[in-house]
């Protein structure tokens, strides 16, 4: 049985690392209030954007007259060959199971396109979805050629792709998280709307955590390509939070003095999801087509980037909530071991006691 300098010496030790978790979880609330307001302050332009996109739907004819040809590639639908599938994870740990859930949906993602005989192209981003699969899956092999013709005043420059896996991984970004600038997304988005466009890829779906509130957050598989709908995400699977994590979610915000509830539409907000709805017809300066071809990229652009800002949210919560608990189990830990120390003095005395009353009777 230890002793009481062991036990004091534990106490101390536990209190300390209370301190550190209590001090983790104001500042994953102060982080998580700053990333929902993020969050919020990108919904505007995302509903604009998205009601002018359906707007012209609306009022024009998505192939052309002339060629029969859809306006726009991000809408043409091909056999599903070659998918890729882009991972949002968290960068640190310290968030419960935030970021393990996360690798577990993709992973049942990948297993079933295998199963289906399919490719899959991954796209990592954050740190922890780049250690899922930095040994599992081999990187791309691309090979740059670069070819002369016209009496060698011209060069005809290209990467071939040279796939030797089902599952390869065709980018990592570690640093992506950390900001969240929307010209590094931007870049990102451009690549993967590049080889959609080139046929390399079939469809595109990306594996985030969706955040509305606090309480209102759930794990999804979503298809980004082909478009099929504006404005309405085409969830291919959902994993929702248990009664037990939203208890636990909501006793760490009402502590940390984060709200539950989920914030109301501003009023830009509202004049957004207005835009266009007027049933008038409108004339346009420029061709359906050359609209098409500069709006439907931004729409993918602001999709992805509003994935990041809701999946950074999604992990300072999870890691506020996991503070919370471990702050909590501290405490517990610390009464326990308290009333241990207080029996083993009170022990150590009542022996003394008997000792000293012993020995008196023996004189």
């Amino acid at each position: 049985m230890p002793n009481t300098l062991d036990l004091r010496r534990r106490i101390r030790s536990v209190k300390n690392t209370q301190q550190i978790t209590k001090a983790m979880k104001m500042v994953s609330a102060a982080k998580l209030r700053r990333a929902q307001e993020r969050a919020l302050q990108a919904r505007p332009y995302a509903q604009m954007l998205t009601a002018v996109l359906e707007s012209l739907v609306r009022r024009t004819d998505l192939y052309n007259s002339a060629t029969g040809e859809i306006v726009h590639p991000l809408l043409t639908e091909r056999e599903e060959k070659n998918v890729l599938v882009l991972v949002i994870a968290g960068d640190k740990g310290f968030a419960g199971g935030f970021n393990a859930n996360v690798g577990k949906a993709a992973q049942r993602f990948i297993d079933e396109r295998i199963a289906a005989g399919q490719n899959v192209d991954l796209e990592a981003l954050g740190k922890k979805a780049i250690g899922f699969y930095k040994r599992k899956y081999p990187a791309a092999v691309y090979e740059h050629k670069e070819e002369l013709y016209d009496n060698d005043l011209a060069k005809h420059i290209e990467d071939v792709r040279h796939r030797a896996e089902p599952v390869e991984v065709t980018g990592e970004h570690p640093t992506v998280l950390m900001k969240a600038i929307f010209e590094d997304v931007a870049e990102i988005a451009r690549s993967i709307i590049r080889r959609y466009e080139q046929a390399e890829i079939d469809s595109v779906y990306i594996v985030y955590n969706e955040f509305k509130s606090v309480l209102a957050q759930r794990l999804v598989v979503e298809k980004l390509l082909p478009i099929r709908k504006l404005g309405s995400p085409e969830i291919t699977a959902a994993e929702e939070m248990t009664e037990e994590q939203k208890e636990a979610i909501a006793h760490a915000a009402a502590s940390s003095g984060v709200t539950v509830l989920e914030p109301e539409d501003a009023e830009i907000e509202r004049e957004a999801k207005k835009f266009g709805t007027a049933d008038v017809d409108y004339i346009f300066d420029q061709e359906p087509e050359l609209l098409f071809r500069h709006l439907m990229p931004r729409y993918v652009i602001i999709q992805i980037f509003h994935a990041i800002l809701e999946s950074v949210a999604a992990e300072h919560a999870a890691r506020m909530t996991a503070t919370d608990a471990a702050t909590k189990n501290a405490g517990d830990l610390i009464e326990k071991l308290s009333l241990t120390m207080n029996r083993v003095r009170q022990a150590a005395i009542t022996k003394e006691i008997i000792e000293i009353v012993s020995g008196a009777a023996a004189l």
